[in-house]
């Protein structure tokens, strides 16, 4: 008896120390954690909502994996590996570096997958285009052995026609992944000097789509609200291209065009996206051959809103549909727990957006990283502005030809990727003097390549970090933009000719004990209690107001969302668990000062371009 009453309590208690175990595999599970876990198919939506197909293949899930510094090489690879023994399986689209992922080791630096597919039957005749919606950084593909393309790259998407590499029945899809992590390829704070946990390997949605010979492989939509109408330019081979603008089953216009070149979409008596009213037009844009068969049919969506620099009361503001609304915003970080910089799920990746709305601001900073098209879609369909941060390289003088010419072809792959996105209503390509060169060339070139968004080049240029010489103020671009912490007092002042944005203040810590990272925490400053932090809070908003009101400020960016690692200065704990602060009241103060902005609109507005 005594025998087994201690087979029993060893049983027990291994039960117990595996549940532990599990517990204690997850640092800080979120609530998406579990059915991110379980999931057959991560992220099964279809991943690119302003192109869409109704035909596709999600190849999310259980992959084969070999991975770290002792496989072989990743870089360039001219054959794949063979897979023997017992293989490890990664859950993609999450990086091994995080718990999601099943593997959860830091600095693999080489990765390879597998995976085997069936092609449908129903897609015959068709080509077959596999995307990468992101993979960090170097990606060698192969099909059933044969090398079939690669990308450098860590945050822009690419594809490849895998057609003539496919076979009847099974096919082998290897994809190597290089990713040294050496500060010489854009990586903002998932490089050797970043703050956080590294992001290796595959991380966004990998799929298969059917498409005809002649195949809309791109579209590029402009709203111009001074002329009632909408720019829409499509890529493909030479085709005629129909598109009707519709609300909901409803078209309201038509148009035709020819591939290549731009064409315009008559639309009258605008209704103007905002984030007080976020509508959205459906588009369906359709090529066309000489004998009027249809060839592709796509689907997608608009916003007509209009963004650019103009006077107010004589001081030069952003103006959003010809009128100034304060920009307030939260710095956006975007890591998870246990995705990192993947979100556990899509639910998760619209939570934060949801969130920040509910909270009472109008404006996201998407800092130091890019998200799948689909967090864009939530900030387009639920009314938030974004500016868009391009990832920092860190050595920008070592290898000059090769790491400069990298950050500006992914700089360029990034606009590309998500310009049809109303919500993006500027872009950042440098953060604090942070891998800056040629600031003022760049920033440019990014007002010329995208005129119709604001660009501010390099925001927070009065910080610097200390292994490099400041670049500081390049004088161009549309903002002057600093960093104060914890500020908001001594912001910048507009100029002549730009609008005065503080692009990072606040920074304000609260511990919450069981929703912290397992490392030191820090922030700028501590509260408390969670009323302490909600009263400084609605503080520091109050005295931005003033500086909106006196000294011309235009934007006021709160760092930040949500704790991060070892950051404890968030609205929201990492895990999303624990809202920091009574967001009722961050609510309204928010809100008030945005409606307070709006009265100054009762002056004289001259926008200006």
């Amino acid at each position: 008896m005594r025998k087994i009453r201690t087979l029993f309590c060893c049983l027990l208690l291994g039960i117990v120390a595996l549940e532990i175990s599990n517990a204690q595999v997850a640092k800080l599970p979120t609530q998406w954690t579990k059915t991110a876990m379980k999931a057959e198919v991560p992220f099964p939506e279809y991943p690119r909502p302003q192109l869409r197909r109704n035909d596709w293949m999600c190849l999310n899930g259980p992959w084969d994996y070999a991975g770290g510094p002792h496989v072989a090489s990743a870089q360039d690879p001219q054959q794949p590996i063979a897979f023997g023994g017992k293989v490890e399986q990664i859950l993609v689209p999450y990086c091994p570096e995080s718990i999601l992922s099943g593997i959860e080791r830091k600095q693999e630096i080489n990765m390879w997958y597998r995976r085997s597919v069936e092609i449908p039957s129903s897609w015959s005749g068709k080509l077959v285009i596999l995307h990468f919606d992101a993979v960090d950084h170097h990606a060698t593909v192969f099909v059933n052995g044969q090398r079939v393309g690669t990308h450098a790259g860590g945050y822009d998407a690419f594809s490849i026609n895998i057609t003539p590499f496919l076979k009847a029945g099974a096919n082998t899809l290897v994809v190597a992944a290089h990713d040294p992590n050496d500060g010489r390829t854009p990586s903002g704070k998932n490089g050797p000097r970043g703050d956080y946990t590294f992001t290796s390997g595959i991380w966004q949605t990998v799929w298969l789509e059917p498409v005809n010979k002649n195949y809309i492989s791109n579209i590029r939509v402009t709203p111009e609200l001074a002329n009632s109408r909408l720019k829409v330019q499509v890529n493909a081979g030479t085709a005629k291209v129909s598109a009707v603008a519709r609300i909901g089953k409803k078209a309201i216009a038509t148009a035709a065009g020819e591939t290549g070149v731009a064409f315009y979409i008559p639309i009258k008596n605008p209704r103007l996206w905002s984030p007080d009213d976020p509508f959205l037009y459906d588009l369906t844009l359709s090529l066309q051959d000489e004998t009027g068969k249809i060839t592709d049919e796509v689907t997608s969506y608009f916003g007509m809103r209009d963004i650019r620099l103009g006077e107010v009361n004589g001081v030069i503001r952003p103006l959003l549909n010809n009128e100034f609304v304060m920009q307030v915003g939260l710095l956006d970080q975007g890591y998870w727990p246990d995705g990192i910089l993947t979100a556990p799920t899509d639910a998760a990746l619209k939570y934060d957006v949801e969130f920040t709305k509910r909270a009472g601001y109008n404006l996201i900073r998407k800092h130091m990283k890019t998200e799948p098209q689909r967090f864009y879609y939530w900030a387009d369909k639920l009314g938030l502005l974004v500016w868009q941060d391009m990832p920092a390289i860190w050595y920008q003088h070592e290898d000059t030809a090769r790491v400069r010419a990298n950050f500006r072809r992914e700089f360029k792959n990034i606009i590309d990727d998500h310009y049809n996105s109303p919500s993006i209503v500027a872009w950042v390509p440098f953060n604090e003097n942070w891998g800056a060169f040629d600031v003022r060339e760049i920033t440019d070139w990014t007002k010329r390549y995208d005129p119709s968004r604001l660009v501010n080049g390099n925001s927070g240029f009065n910080n610097n970090p200390g292994y490099q010489q400041a670049y500081g103020d390049p004088g161009n671009g549309d903002f002057v933009d600093t960093h104060i912490y914890i500020g908001p007092n001594d912001a910048s002042v507009p100029d002549a000719k730009r609008a005065a944005s503080l692009g990072e203040f606040g920074g304000l810590g609260l511990y919450v004990r069981g929703h912290m990272w397992p490392v030191e925490n820090n922030a700028y400053d501590y509260e408390p209690t969670k009323a302490a932090l909600t009263d400084r809070y609605i503080l520091l908003m109050n005295q931005v107001e003033q500086l909106m009101k006196y000294k011309g400020l235009s934007v006021a960016i709160y760092t930040q969302t949500t704790d991060v690692e070892h950051e404890v200065n968030g609205l929201l704990t990492y895990d999303r668990a624990f809202e920091k602060m009574e967001v009722k009241r961050i609510q309204e103060v928010n809100q008030a000062v945005i409606q307070e902005s709006k009265k100054m609109n009762t002056g004289k507005v001259v926008p200006l371009r």
